[in-house]
């Protein structure tokens, strides 16, 4: 039904237009993204879903950051557009995102969103890992993509620059 691939240089205006349709007006201005100001995001984690048409119905990225002295890829934004909704494509897109995060190494990724919705696949809580403020620790969530990746790490979320 969708067809996945790699977000390109010419996918990015089209996925912003999205994330902006899907998202509040000052997106950008969130803790989240100063984590990613001039930093490029994981090229091959970043995925657009497009229909039969090649019409765009959603998008994931990936980020680099460090917490403390180690690595991790934040999850974020994924939108799916408003028609779209409701088909799966969202659980899709992480879940797809993830494994192929683990196939390329990465042992822990993170995201900043609501638990009731992620936990569905394995997020959980950080205790002890900081975003910058002014981010609600209980929506600080992480997922270990090899056994035991979260044990004992702990600290402020940075770029990876």
């Amino acid at each position: 039904m969708y067809e996945l691939h790699h977000e390109t240089k010419d996918d990015w205006w089209e996925v912003e237009a999205l994330y902006d349709l899907c998202f509040a007006p000052g997106r950008e201005a969130l803790s989240s993204y100063r984590l990613r100001d001039d930093v490029p995001p994981v090229p091959e984690l970043c995925l657009v879903a497009r229909d039969a048409d090649g019409i765009l119905a959603g998008a994931i990225r990936f980020w680099p950051v460090r917490v403390g002295a180690h690595r991790a890829v934040l999850l974020g934004p994924i939108a799916v557009h408003p028609t779209r909704q409701g088909e799966g494509l969202g659980g899709y897109l992480i879940r797809e995102g993830l494994e192929r995060a683990a196939g390329a190494g990465w042992s822990r990724a993170m995201l900043v969103g609501d638990a009731p919705y992620y936990g569905r696949f394995a997020f959980r809580r950080l205790e002890d890992v900081d975003m910058p403020p002014p981010t609600n620790p209980e929506r600080v969530l992480g997922i270990a993509l090899t056994p035991g990746a979260w044990d004992g790490i702990k600290g402020r979320v940075t770029r990876d620059a």
